[in-house]
């Protein structure tokens, strides 16, 4: 009986690298949080974790560009630049001194943040802490989510405090 011409496992066609590695366990971790702890706690876990890199990026763009602060217009282009930088596809819908509104076509996840919305925490947190840093306040609402199973996410940045009968749903920043 002749047997199968073995393949060398190093030849394999396995869909299996650093990038989809990475995003398998950021994903299993959300939820594994989420089933354990629930989503909402989940999400302040990746909160912490979102304040943390955000502070990091913030700091690299401000060196890169050469400023102590960033203007709301840089703002705005920074935080659309860091998710093109990581496969995301961020776009600004509006700029007023009131708001930023973006929208997305492609998550930095990609699959993987399907039934995961904690993992938007990332975008939140990120998202906040860059603008309050530098406009002094942020409070970020994602309206629309991939990860909710919108076909793309819309992310609205306020820059001002809302009357309390006026406010939604979303994370307030503020700068430290």
């Amino acid at each position: 009986m002749n047997s199968p011409t073995r393949i060398p496992v190093k030849d394999l066609s396995l869909d299996l690298e650093r990038d989809v590695f990475l995003r398998s366990l950021i994903r299993e971790l959300a939820g594994t949080l989420q089933d354990v702890i629930g989503l909402e706690e989940a999400a302040g876990f990746v909160s912490v974790v979102g304040q943390r890199i955000g502070d990091q990026l913030n700091q690299s763009y401000r060196q890169a560009i050469g400023t102590e602060t960033l203007s709301r217009s840089q703002v705005a282009e920074v935080l659309v630049d860091l998710k093109r930088r990581i496969k995301g596809d961020f776009f600004i819908i509006e700029e007023s001194d009131d708001r930023l509104v973006f929208g997305n076509r492609a998550c930095p996840f990609a699959e993987k943040v399907i039934g995961r919305p904690s993992m938007c925490m990332m975008t939140s947190n990120v998202f906040g802490v860059i603008t309050a840093e530098n406009t002094g306040y942020a409070r970020v609402e994602l309206k629309e989510t991939i990860a909710e199973g919108a076909p793309g996410c819309r992310v609205v940045v306020n820059l001002k405090p809302v009357d309390e009968d006026r406010l939604t749903d979303g994370r307030e920043y503020f700068a430290g």
